[in-house]
């Protein structure tokens, strides 16, 4: 039998038939699993971007050109955006199989230097705004998506009316008071969920395009021309209420890692895009027969006897939706940490099979009172339009320019043709944020608020650490110099292992010093131990570890990790064994720093981010369960620094 090979991108090469057809069922599984996880956000549009565009205080009069041109943009937007900006090119930038928008930093800001250290920083804050964003765009994903579900009660019946917030901030509630529990179990539960939703919309839709067929004129381009002729600046406008079509464009390429670029491909173009577009086309069928339904359309294409169980399913939908937003605001914060953007935050494992199932509680209450500071705020899922494209397409620019530097620095395309493809990417991307600018008033300034902090946060951090390692570090004894009065002084070896933790593997850690003034004694083996996280998001085991002898039972080990792993010390340990090192757990010692800070030094920084870094060090999660270091283990030396 021949034998056969899978391409980076998870095609089948030619080869045996067995191999094939089980590469091929792979797929078709991966597939249907990254329906209801990639697929979440963008799904549960329909529920409100029309509605956008023909109701509420920058709509428009739902008449026939205006529906077809309205149509034509959203059919245009969908095939140009999705399916060829993301679907096609951008999931193509993977970082190891990994995709996001700090995977697609790491590709440009990485150790080979392929981008100069001039433009560093503004690649840096370039992802860190764009981190930024989408943080925004998981506050308002939950109270948009849900809100708009539970809003279909008032389609049933007015009586409904004053339920809808109650209602809303009890699904909300339930939520994320569920997160703890993890993903894996009511993850099973998504697929099949989404599944009966594209088809339920999708039939529905067919069911008016028949009715009303001369709709599908709308797939002409010339629609969406001139309704920009008719309309002139209004027709701009309304384009900041088309963009909510294609909103989780990010979260479906943040996804990459667990699906793959062939499974996400074949479930878009064959799924989940011929349902939205038979939804959106149905939508439009039934506002040529009937304007007037123009404040509702997704419930009223509905027929009533099934309206209650349509408002049950999109209430799980959006659910699903909001899951997928939530765990996506974990993983970045995980790779934000570890990536030295973030302070360290209790990180639980909520799977021992899948690494990617974590669980942070401060994120998860912080943004749990934050959507319901949303909703209660907004109250209307029309009032949130506004704050929801500004958090989408802000972060669809900052993702096309970080492509466009992929292109030319790492897959070394000319530049006519990466200015031919970006400047069509941008085209489309300026323009949707251009129609959104005019709702910055309406809640636009809320995602601009929460990247504008969470940008300050995490770039005073980084700044913050920076500053600290180079005073750590530039005050450092050399370890030569070190051993050798080591080896004058003589001092009185203990049984056991002492490992010192320390941030840079260079000189001798301030903790060992502090340790031998006070102590006056060393273990027979002395360990100075220091995390590193790589551009890259995983790290294999047999690449972790690099062990050197110092000599005099002095060793160091440097201990590489990806910034989507958490570092394990006992793990360290045991794979320095394998390597020659071989320690009692029981008979080992660590010893951490603990850096008290003072905002009196000549630090670059401003007092005000002075103060906050310091405020951020005190508050930052404790290092022994960060590090998986068992409790009765550890010894915290302290010692005052001057920023």
């Amino acid at each position: 039998m021949s034998s056969s090979s899978d391409e980076p991108d998870g095609s089948p090469t030619a080869g045996g038939n067995v191999s094939a057809g089980r590469l091929d069922k792979k797929i078709l599984l991966l597939a249907s699993g990254s329906i209801g996880v990639v697929f979440g956000d963008i799904g549960t549009s329909p529920l409100y971007a029309l509605k956008e565009c023909f109701h509420g205080p920058h709509a428009i009069a739902a008449g026939m050109m205006n529906v077809l041109g309205v149509l034509s943009l959203i059919f245009w937007s969908m095939i140009m955006v999705v399916g060829i900006k993301y679907v096609t090119f951008i999931l193509r930038a993977d970082n190891r199989g990994e995709g996001g928008i700090f995977a697609l930093l790491g590709l440009l800001y990485g150790s080979d230097k392929s981008v100069s250290p001039r433009f560093a920083p503004v690649l840096l804050f370039a992802g860190v705004l764009g981190a930024g964003l989408l943080y925004g765009d998981g506050v308002i994903t939950p109270a948009i998506s849900v809100l708009s579900a539970i809003e279909g009660l008032e389609v049933a019946t007015r009586a409904a009316a004053p339920f809808v917030l109650p209602v809303t901030c009890i699904v909300l509630v339930a939520l994320f008071s569920l997160q703890r529990r993890g993903t894996a179990r009511i993850g099973r539960l998504f697929a099949p969920v989404m599944m009966l939703w594209f088809v339920s919309i999708g039939v529905f839709g067919v069911w008016q395009i028949l009715r009303e067929p001369d709709v599908l004129r709308a797939v002409n381009p010339l629609y969406a021309l001139e309704f920009f002729l008719i309309n002139k600046m209004h027709g701009i406008v309304v384009l900041g209420s088309v963009v909510l079509c294609i909103t989780g464009c990010e979260a479906l390429y943040a996804d990459l890692g667990h699906f793959g670029r062939s499974a996400i491909r074949l479930s878009w173009f064959g799924f989940v895009l011929p349902a939205l577009l038979c939804n959106y086309f149905g939508q439009g069928a039934l506002l040529l027969a009937h304007p007037e339904m123009n404040v509702n359309p997704f419930y009223n294409i509905v027929p009533p006897p099934l309206l209650y169980p349509m408002i049950g399913l999109s209430t799980l939908a959006t659910v699903i939706a909001s899951q997928a937003l939530i765990s996506g605001a974990f993983s970045l914060t995980q790779q934000a940490v570890q990536l030295g953007f973030c302070p360290r935050l209790r990180i639980i494992h909520t799977s021992g099979e899948m690494q990617g199932q974590i669980y942070i509680p401060f994120v998860n209450y912080a943004l749990m009172i934050a959507c319901l500071a949303v909703v209660a705020g907004f109250q209307r899922s029309g009032a949130l339009a506004g704050a929801y494209g500004i958090a989408v397409t802000g972060t669809m620019i900052i993702t096309s320019f970080l492509y466009g530097l992929v292109l030319i620095r790492r897959r070394h395309w000319s530049w006519g043709k990466v200015v031919l493809l970006i400047g069509l990417f941008l085209a489309f991307d300026f323009a949707f944020f251009a129609g959104n600018l005019f709702k910055i008033a309406d809640g636009g300034w809320l995602p601009l608020l929460i990247a504008a902090v969470i940008a300050l946060v995490m770039t005073t951090w980084k700044k913050g650490r920076s500053e600290l390692a180079r005073k750590l570090t530039g005050s450092r004894l050399p370890v030569d110099l070190f051993l050798a009065d080591v080896a004058k002084r003589r001092l009185p070896r203990v049984p056991g292992t002492a490992v010192f933790m320390t941030l840079a593997p260079v000189g001798t850690p301030p903790s060992l010093l502090h340790h031998i003034k006070h102590n006056h004694i060393l273990h027979e083996e002395v360990v100075l131990l220091s995390v590193a996280t790589t551009d890259t998001p995983t790290v294999p085991v047999h690449e972790r570890v690099r062990l050197t002898d110092l000599g005099q039972g002095f060793y160091r080990i440097e201990a590489f990790y990806g910034f989507m792993q958490k570092p394990n010390v006992p793990q360290v340990m045991k794979i320095a064994a394998q390597a020659g090192l071989v320690t009692d757990p029981l008979n080992t010692t660590f010893y951490l720093g603990k850096e008290t800070l003072l905002t009196t030094g000549t630090a670059k920084m401003s007092r005000c981010r002075k103060a906050l870094f310091a405020f951020l060090s005190r508050n930052a999660g404790n290092p022994t369960s960060y590090f998986g270091i068992p409790a009765n283990r550890v010894v915290e030396l302290g010692t005052q620094i001057e920023l």
